[in-house]
């Protein structure tokens, strides 16, 4: 497969880094949108960019994009897209998607009438014979937004924040891949004094350990398209052997602290398996207690209390943790609209980001 087009979904806020991302990697026409970014490449690129991606969601392989109004024309225009170029003979291929402010809006209609399409579609190619579906499995996606259409084949299967390290996690687990997206917003290199002092499952210094040793988030887990003839495992297998060659060593200063014992004992296991244990302190602390923060980068992310109880408490912490933060740079996340006001100071710079559908704020303090 070549000139392909993809799509690299993202949470919203993030789309820039996942465009920077691309960039390095030499994808070719990267576009950036609305939580999503565009680009091409060839066969190679899927297993280049669903390895080396820190910051998008998945790598889709885009099929075509039309507008729909009728079921009609979802039907006839979806048939005519070049299935055969891209499913093979055999393979299962289910569909999901979802409708936002358009006139087909029923999501289970929407998936019979294009599961229907593509099968007539391949089965014309095929000599009419029977779809069996027991082959290598082809995700199809759709979106409908505002009566247009577009139709995707999904490479990754787990979304790329699933980077394996994390079986379990706390009560309000941050997204590997805004973790990531902060720690690369605070400019961290593997060069400075990096806390995390209130590590929770410890996304956060595990991410920053991955990225001071430009270590690709996908190099340990498989993909949906490593299944797929037209990817075959010589590829993978270069891009695994492309990302390790491009990998740094060295010695890190990355601190995880928590109040919570049970916190720190996971987030020590989750390293483990993510195979960065030994470049983390981890320890049991009050980040509320001065912990000499002064010349270090703290990248954190507090807890942002829902409940009436919860949010009072959660403010209180904002407020210890803004002195004991003193003199250090502080990248910190909360969806609190109030939280500069506790924590003692206006940040000198906020970017609006999302937690899955939680809208949040980076404070940046510098």
């Amino acid at each position: 497969m070549t000139d392909l087009k993809f799509c690299a979904p993202c949470l919203f806020g993030l789309e820039g880094l996942v465009g920077d991302e691309l960039r390095r990697l030499n994808m070719q026409d990267v576009s950036v949108e609305n939580g999503r970014v565009l680009f091409s490449g060839t066969a190679a690129d899927i297993a280049r960019a669903n390895i080396r991606l820190r910051m998008a969601e998945r790598v889709l392989l885009v099929i075509g994009g039309f507008n729909a109004k009728t079921f009609d024309e979802l039907f006839e225009r979806t048939k005519a897209l070049p299935w055969e170029n891209y499913i093979p003979s055999g393979a299962a291929f289910p569909v999901k998607g979802y409708s936002l402010s358009s006139q087909l809006h029923s999501v289970p209609d929407c998936q019979r009438i294009i599961k229907k399409a593509v099968v007539e579609r391949l089965r014309s190619r095929y000599g009419g014979q029977w779809l069996s579906e027991d082959g290598p499995k082809y995700q199809i996606q759709f979106s409908l937004m505002k009566d247009e259409a577009v139709l995707y084949i999904d490479t990754s299967g787990a979304g790329l924040h699933k980077r394996g390290y994390r079986a379990v996690g706390n009560a309000a687990p941050l997204r590997e891949t805004l973790a990531a997206a902060m720690v690369t917003l605070s400019h961290y290199r593997g060069k400075d004094r990096f806390i995390d002092p209130l590590c929770g499952s410890g996304t956060i210094p595990i991410e920053a350990a991955l990225i001071a040793l430009n270590r690709a988030p996908g190099l340990k887990r498989r993909f949906s398209a490593e299944a797929w003839p037209s990817v075959p495992p010589k590829l993978w297998k270069s891009a695994r052997e492309e990302a390790t060659a491009a990998e740094f060593s060295g010695s890190y200063d990355i601190s995880a602290f928590d109040i919570d014992p049970a916190c720190v004992s996971l987030a020590r296991d989750n390293a483990g398996k993510a195979g960065v244990e030994q470049l983390i302190k981890f320890s049991v602390a009050d980040a509320r207690k001065p912990f000499g923060a002064a010349g270090s980068l703290i990248v954190t992310n507090p807890p942002y209390g829902e409940r009436m109880f919860e949010l009072r408490e959660a403010e209180a912490l904002y407020a210890a943790i803004g002195k004991t933060f003193s003199g250090a740079k502080a990248y910190i996340i909360s969806s609190h609209g109030e939280f500069e006001a506790h924590f003692g100071r206006r940040a000198v710079k906020k970017r609006k980001l999302y937690n899955g559908m939680i809208r949040c704020d980076l404070y940046m303090y510098y």
